[in-house]
């Protein structure tokens, strides 16, 4: 081995929540651990664009902002002492009789004995506002990880999804005016939260899209088209968020030969891949009946280092006991 390598039991391709529980039970299994992520800090999605958003879906928690929960699973994992790879991709896979050797594209080799991929929705790129593109200033952001710079700002935000509206109804009581575009009248957003921001100050313009931006040293409003009538509408604006969704990309993943569906990777009930000694957990794997919630990947972690346990070791106990005892 060169002095670039990294040794260890268990490597997690994925530093989002998924991944930081994944190393916290590898740790309680007692195996070593290494954690790589192309981003360059932890908690994957969540922090990279959501920090400040209310998850209300994690259990014992009625509502905990992203950065908080990120925090907390950090704090659990470096029980562990993982080995943080950040800013660095996973690149390539060579499978041998003991042990797999996943190349980074900075040159350094993980040798490790089982491989848990929990990298979400892999690497993920925006989706363009076709208006903004020529718009040569930063009043235009994909995606929110702070409501400060939008206080006393008159929004916009471009979308119809979970997203769209999450933003739409955080940013109500800090920015002067929220206007919520959409080019349908459906809605993909949970209805809770559609019920929430039709209920309140923010106006939602349906069956429309943003034709173009308007402003000379800076923003300053946005024309929105009726796609029924044709009607055009100007509306004042300082900041734009396009919540558009993303493409998905697993990247280099996709040349490991695992069995992929519609960019998810297909996984047995143990979260094995077809891939020898490589498992999968959180929104990243396919199998019938799957969720993608947050709390479903945390379960999926930990059967998958309880079985990786097993790969690595066929003398262990697939089932190791809670960790509440003694």
């Amino acid at each position: 081995m060169t002095r670039t390598d990294t040794e260890v039991d268990l490597l997690i391709v994925g530093a989002g929540p998924v991944g930081l529980y994944a190393a916290y039970y590898a740790g309680f299994r007692g195996l070593s651990v290494a954690v790589v992520d192309s981003l360059p800090e932890l908690g994957g999605q969540i922090t990279a664009m959501y920090p400040e958003k209310d998850i209300l879906d994690v259990a014992g928690f009625p509502v905990v902002k992203g950065k908080d929960l990120v925090e907390g699973l950090v704090t659990q994992a470096a029980t562990a002492r993982p080995t943080y790879l950040l800013s660095r991709t996973a690149q390539t896979l060579i499978s041998e009789a003991e042990e797999l050797r996943v190349g980074l594209d900075d040159g350094t080799t993980v040798h490790a004995r089982s491989v848990i991929i929990t990298a979400g929705i892999g690497k993920f790129t925006p989706r363009p506002l076709p208006a903004a593109q020529d718009w040569p200033g930063p009043e235009v952001a994909f995606f929110v990880p702070s409501f400060a710079e939008y206080a006393g700002k008159d929004v916009v935000i471009v979308g119809g999804g979970d997203s769209a509206f999450d933003w739409a109804l955080a940013l109500e009581p800090v920015a002067a005016s929220v206007t919520l575009v959409h080019r349908r009248d459906a809605f993909r957003a949970h209805q809770a939260t559609v019920d929430k921001v039709l209920g309140g100050t923010a106006s939602v313009l349906t069956n429309s899209h943003v034709t173009r931006l308007v402003g000379g040293s800076g923003l300053e409003s946005v024309e929105v088209e009726n796609v029924k009538t044709h009607e055009t509408t100007s509306v004042k604006a300082q900041a734009v968020v396009a919540a558009l969704g993303f493409v998905a990309d697993l990247g280099p993943i996709q040349q490991w030969g695992l069995e992929v569906v519609k960019r998810h990777i297909v996984v047995d009930s143990a979260t094995r891949t077809n891939v020898p000694r490589v498992f999968a957990a959180g929104d990243i794997t396919e199998y019938p009946g799957k969720v993608r919630l947050i709390a479903v990947g945390f379960g999926e972690a930990a059967t998958a280092v309880n079985n990786a346990a097993v790969a690595i070791n066929p003398a262990a106990h697939l089932f190791p006991g809670h960790s509440s005892e003694g």
